[in-house]
């Protein structure tokens, strides 16, 4: 990924080019590898670039053959070759970027280009070839990258773009989260919505509810197919390993596909030196062997992170140690979580007090994770909004309501899941790529029956034929519990595990901590005025007064409030108002079930 800034609309755009510079910078932790800023007749581009993808070529913006149509993108296009290839000989591609076939892509189908993307993706498109000069600004389908608009009432007619909320503050008075999902066109001013998927709805009340089986082969190999494709790299990359299932399961799919690449590597230089031998392929005494030749080729690395002797860290251990990876482990103390707080508020540039809490100890982990060298991890966001997976969906009254939560928690991780994995990440360069987002997964997994993703915990708790537990995403345990090849993918104990949020199973004293903290720095005093200083979201405990009021310190105008979104657990179904896993009771219940 990468960063952008743009605005359109400028009436003397070389006059601005310094500061659009300056607040590009703002983003350039985004993008450390090269900068690039194109000045057009009334509009100017910004880009920090992460190089993942064409290392040595995609630097960017990037320009169509004649130089009037002008790109700067954020993210990932991981079909890039198949639409290369669609073309034919009658394009010619100047760089190896994934991102360079948007412009094509835009010559022949203008904006529905957009939907034949599958990637994550923000971009922004300047096409000065017609008169006024036009720009098109599109965000992936669920959000997964970062984007923002905003106008200048001081400036009537110039929009602006950036990945992050920090470039706009200051020259902005209305600011949005650009919808996810959505194309803006500057010939109209309009903002439509281009992704339309089968379960999708703007009036969720009244959806219909899916009915169709799970199909466990097509769940498990749509998922294995959306983490090969998220493989695509010319950088050092591995996986983060909470050692809870989302993350394992994209871990062991990860290293099998590795293993896939490693044997292609050999099976490649077999073939490249009995080209180069007269007398025929070389033989194990006269070359190396297979198993020598296998471990030249880089080891799956995967990372974690907790407080001392927490639970994910035992977990992952334990997945690395099956996997066969390259584990690195990570402890953190409550106190330096403590003093990181007010940096990551300032690049999650939210006050939604779950995001920070799981977003802390995420931070911490980018940025080790950085300096090893690394550039790109899989992560596993997503999977609990998909199928229900947080504790408190046990207490769904039907199957309809299930459903129903889903949908609203997809449509909304860019506020959150999605928000803190690319935040988090990208603060230190570092690219987070999510495979149960992928739009064939969604697909599959968002049609299936939710009577089949229901669950009920602890004492009540229903068992399949063959003994396992109906709990909480039980279909995607179902997939994986027994592979084709008669190699388990996970351990038993790894596959069946209980959920814990992540910012639960670093460590339970990290919430108690946090917690305790806002209970010595926001006095009742204070706290007892909340609703006068904070009229809009105003906090209901010191925990989260104490992240408001460092969010007002770092952006302190209304437009940047306005972009920030608390998530409300579902009162309605009797969970508390404490996002924590913990705070549902079956938690504790679950676990006494099974001592």
């Amino acid at each position: 990924m990468c960063g952008i800034v743009a605005v359109h609309g400028l009436t003397n755009p070389s006059a601005e080019r310094a500061h659009l510079v300056a607040l590009s910078k703002r983003v350039r932790h985004r993008g450390p590898d090269w900068s690039g800023c194109y000045v057009g007749k009334e509009a100017i581009l910004c880009h920090e670039r992460l190089a993942i993808v064409g290392i040595d070529s995609g630097a960017q913006p990037l320009f169509s053959d004649d130089r009037k149509i002008i790109l700067a993108v954020n993210g990932e296009i991981y079909n890039h070759l198949a639409l290369r290839s669609g073309f034919g000989s009658d394009v010619k591609f100047n760089t190896r970027s994934d991102c360079e076939v948007i412009i094509p892509l835009y010559k022949k189908y203008d904006k529905d280009l957009c939907d034949m993307l599958d990637g994550m993706f923000s971009f922004v498109l300047l096409d000065e070839s017609v008169t006024p000069t036009r720009i098109i600004a599109a965000r992936d389908p669920i959000g997964i990258t970062t984007l923002y608009q905003g106008w200048n009432s001081k400036k009537p007619g110039a929009t602006y773009f950036a990945s992050e909320l920090k470039a706009l503050i200051n020259d902005c008075d209305e600011i949005i989260s650009f919808p996810p999902g959505h194309v803006y066109d500057s010939r109209d001013n309009s903002t439509t919505r281009y992704f339309q998927p089968s379960w999708w709805s703007t009036d969720d009340e009244n959806a219909p509810v899916p009915t169709s089986p799970v199909d466990y082969t097509l769940l498990r190999e749509t998922l294995e197919a959306a983490v090969r494709k998220r493989l695509m790299s010319e950088v050092p990359y591995g996986v983060l390993l909470s050692g809870g299932l989302d993350s394992s399961l994209i871990a062991t799919i990860a290293a099998r596909e590795t293993d896939k690449l490693a044997q292609a590597h050999f099976e490649a230089r077999q073939k490249k030196l009995s080209e180069w031998s007269p007398s025929g392929p070389p033989t194990p005494k006269d070359n190396l062997n297979q198993k020598a030749m296998l471990a030249t080729w880089p080891q799956l690395h995967s990372f974690s992170i907790g407080l001392e002797n927490s639970p994910d860290l035992f977990a992952a251990r334990k997945a690395a140690v099956f996997l066969g990876t390259k584990h690195h482990e990570f402890v953190f103390t409550v106190q330096e979580g403590l003093d990181a707080i007010p940096d990551v508020i300032h690049h999650l540039e939210t006050y939604d007090v779950t995001t920070v809490r799981a977003s802390t100890p995420m931070y911490l982990l980018s940025r080790k994770i950085k300096a090893m060298g690394v550039k790109m991890v899989l992560s596993g966001e997503g999977s609990d909004e998909i199928l229900g997976g947080y504790l408190y969906f046990h207490a769904a009254p039907d199957s309809k309501s299930f459903h129903q939560e889903c949908v609203r928690r997809v449509k909304n991780l860019h506020t959150a899941d999605c928000l803190r994995a690319n935040k988090s990440t990208m603060a230190w360069g570092l690219e987070a790529r999510v495979p149960f987002l992928d739009k064939k997964f969604l697909e599959v997994a968002m049609n299936v029956d939710a009577k089949e993703k229901m669950f009920s915990k602890g004492s009540s708790q229903e068992f399949d034929s063959d003994g396992r537990p109906k709990m909480e995403k039980y279909i995607l345990r179902k997939a994986f519990d027994c592979a084709p090849d008669g190699k388990p993918y996970l351990p038993k104990s790894i596959l069946w595990r209980q959920k814990e949020q992540f910012s639960d199973g670093v460590g339970y004293s990290w919430i108690d901590g946090m917690k305790d903290h806002a209970a010595t720095v926001v006095s009742d005093e204070a706290f007892a005025k909340r609703a006068e200083r904070w009229a809009v979201d105003t906090p209901d405990t010191k925990e989260a007064y104490w992240i408001r009021e460092i969010f007002e310190g770092h952006f302190p105008s209304d437009a940047a409030a306005s972009t920030a979104v608390r998530w409300i657990p579902r009162g309605d179904w009797g969970c508390a108002s404490d996002p924590s896993g913990r705070s549902v009771s079956i938690h504790n219940a679950a676990y006494e079930a099974t001592e």
